[in-house]
């Protein structure tokens, strides 16, 4: 069980999500995985339409960070486009392809990791007018 005083702060997830949200990252997803795994704290999980917004995405995020003084240890599968990594210590950003992301599936490997909610997340969520999901199947 978590408690409240170990649970990892949204705030300071922002600045991860509003780089992701900055290029239109879909189905925007941050997993706090720190009692699940000595890896990372969180897991920030998003989606592009194509290969070429995945390889966007990816780069505005660097940028972007850049910018606030924080650098990636490792950045993997920037130039396929199809599932991008980037590791920043205590955060992994996965930036999927949207077919990618269904076949991989890796919110629900991690579904005992508690999710975590954004301001910049709730902002955009308030602004979408559509809740489907990655996973969500066609009516």
């Amino acid at each position: 069980m978590t408690h409240l005083e170990n649970e990892l702060p949204a705030d300071a997830l922002d600045v991860y999500a509003r780089a992701a949200l900055g290029r239109k990252a879909r189905h925007l997803v941050v997993l706090d995985v720190h009692e699940l795994s000595s890896v990372a704290d969180a897991f920030l999980i998003c989606s592009g339409t194509s290969h070429r917004q995945v390889t966007a995405i990816a780069e505005h995020i660097k940028i972007e960070l850049k910018k606030q003084r924080i650098f990636p240890l490792g950045v993997e599968g920037l130039k396929e486009g199809h599932w991008v990594v980037m590791d920043y210590g205590h955060v992994i950003i996965h930036i999927f392809y949207e077919p990618t992301r269904l076949f991989y599936d890796i919110e629900g490997l991690w579904s005992d990791a508690r999710r975590v909610t954004t301001r910049s997340m709730a902002e955009a969520a308030a602004l979408e007018p559509t809740t489907e999901q990655p996973n969500d199947e066609p009516a």
